[in-house]
């Protein structure tokens, strides 16, 4: 009798196993399934949808944003979609994908569809206010002194003239933009504070970060860590630059005002240094430059330009952005080109976006066809776009001589140094405006702007001025509680710099600008580029550089 229970004892655990292996099969095939339905109907849409967005930013016609708005309706039609929800949440639910590329899949469509488990009617009435608010930045031009300025001659007033008045004229001008989009803006948050609250979350802000794999807790103590890190090199040289330009400008250092920091948010840093980094670019050809350092990595650009629109034109979005077409390989950018360094650096930004897109590899699924995290490809972008400040990068560019370049190697990190904490200062605002703003929208929004802007960039507000300045800023109408991605991609493209240098170079010069260097492209192409959105954010950054994301690169590199 003892084999005969045995072997039926074994046999048991034999159906048992078998039960759940075809349960298991039987929810992966569910998920297969459904994925393949989703790739058939996406892909295309997205492609028209992108490809429609684009061209409005170009033409900033109304009837291009109108294409552009109606297509991104059907796109978020498809994730509202409460059946095809409750299959991702049911199969989610079960546990039994255990097959890692499915499960992944599985991850990034359930958080996308979470998203937008809301009344259609008012996800389109999101999508339709963003649209106009979109087209009123696009078509918007400062008036100063019956002149109308885009944002870069703005921009050149402020960082050339030394006449106090002209320069709050130009301030001023720029900031007209808020009261056209304030309420609109506000409104946008309430809004998508009352989506976000459908869904379970305490407000929109909580819920971004969230469903893009970030827990909130430990981006604000991240950000509290950056604060204490950078507050006294910062508070340092801000002594510094308002020493330079008070003299530069002939006033009292307690009479400096927004206006005489060179730039419209102070969010980069104003020229006090003796090098002039704007000389080495004068006349030269900003396109090829990009192109060749690239080509120099083994990295192909040559088809992304060709597709990308690179210069300015009447109505055209005065910004710059790197957008994916199809996932596929159309990637394309664009920008508004001006030979001085600050869009120097802006195209090596925007393509170190575009190489991330166009290396993922296309064998992947479509859903993982994507950067490992929105801060993971600023990471790549901002990694490039240190170069052209980079000593290294004027020689092997031919913008200069070696002997030239040992002149201004210590002044041009310096240059290097003050832009990343004066970015830093920043974005503190940003992130803890934008935090602070979807906490309570109802709040006086001109009162929290200004205290954050004090304490953090340490700048006074004018006197007596109650004006929605917090909402001449973009980026918080229309690409909401994303602007500390870059403060994140900050840290990691120092992590990336340690990394290379240390490890696949091996040489430890934490200041060259890799031009020439295929094995560091390499290292981007195989441990970055490649791997999409296959691994979380957290798992990409410990496969490439075996460590997780950490700051103490950044400090050892800007802040000791």
């Amino acid at each position: 009798m003892k084999p005969i229970k045995t072997l039926l004892a074994l046999l048991s655990v034999v159906l048992l196993i078998s039960s759940c292996a075809n349960k298991n099969n039987k929810m992966e095939q569910e998920l297969r399934s459904f994925i393949s339905r989703y790739d058939s109907i996406v892909q295309p849409l997205q492609k028209q949808a992108y490809l429609a967005s684009w061209n409005a930013s170009i033409s900033g016609t109304p009837e291009d944003f109108k294409k552009s708005e109606d297509l991104n309706i059907e796109l978020t039609k498809i994730y509202a979609d409460k059946d095809d929800f409750a299959i991702l949440k049911k199969i989610k639910d079960s546990g039994e994908i255990k097959d890692e590329l499915l499960s992944r899949q599985l991850t990034v469509l359930y958080n996308a569809y979470l998203g937008a488990q809301v009344d259609t009617a008012q996800l389109n009435a999101i999508i339709k206010m963003q649209s106009a608010v979109e087209q009123k930045y696009s078509n918007f031009r400062a008036n100063v002194n019956g002149k109308q300025l885009t944002d870069n001659q703005v921009e050149d007033i402020l960082k050339t003239s030394i006449n106090s008045k002209e320069l709050q004229q130009a301030w001023e001008g720029h900031k007209a933009i808020g009261p056209v989009v304030a309420d609109d803006v506000r409104k946008l948050a309430i809004m998508r504070n009352d989506l976000a609250r459908q869904l379970g979350f305490n407000n929109f802000h909580e819920m971004s970060l969230k469903l893009s794999e970030q827990d909130p807790e430990e981006i604000s103590k991240l950000f509290d860590e950056l604060d204490n890190l950078t507050r006294d090199s910062f508070k340092s040289l801000k002594d510094e630059i308002d020493t330079y330009l008070a003299n530069r400008l002939n006033i009292k250092k307690e009479e400096l005002m927004p206006w005489h920091y060179q730039n419209r948010f102070f969010q980069e840093a104003p020229a006090i240094y003796s090098v002039d980094l704007d000389k080495y670019y004068k006349g030269s050809n900003i396109e090829k430059l990009t192109t060749d350092y690239y080509s120099s990595l083994g990295l192909d650009i040559t088809g992304i330009i060709k597709n990308s629109d690179l210069y300015e034109k009447p109505g055209k979005n005065q910004h710059a952005y790197c957008t994916d077409i199809d996932n596929l390989g159309d990637v394309r950018v664009l920008c508004n080109i001006v030979p001085n360094y600050s869009w120097m650096n802006t195209m090596l930004h925007e393509f170190g976006h575009a190489v991330y897109d166009k290396y993922i590899d296309a064998q992947l699924p479509f859903v993982l066809r994507n950067p490992a995290h929105t801060f993971t490809t600023e990471a790549v972008a901002m990694f490039f776009g240190r170069m052209a400040s980079n000593a290294d990068y004027l020689v092997k560019m031919g913008l200069t001589d070696t002997a030239d370049a040992r002149k201004v190697a210590d002044e041009s990190f310096k240059v290097l140094r003050l832009e990343q904490l004066t970015f830093s200062r920043w974005a503190q605002v940003m992130y803890r405006f934008e935090k602070g703003l979807y906490e309570n929208p109802d709040q006086d929004l001109n009162k929290l702007w200004w205290d954050l802007v004090e304490k953090y960039q340490m700048i006074k507000r004018p006197a007596d001025r109650n004006q929605p300045d917090w909402a001449t800023k973009i980026h918080i109408a229309l690409y909401p509680c994303y602007y500390h991605n870059y403060q994140l991609g900050e840290l990691l493209a120092s992590q990336f710099n340690n990394y290379i240098a240390a490890n696949v170079l091996k040489n430890n010069n934490m200041k060259q600008c890799y031009y020439g260097e295929k094995e560091a492209g390499k290292f981007f192409l195989e441990k970055v580029f490649a791997p999409g959105a296959r691994y979380d954010w957290k798992t990409m950054i410990k496969n490439a550089t075996g460590e997780e994301l950490t700051p103490k690169y950044y400090a050892e590199q800007f802040v000791k």
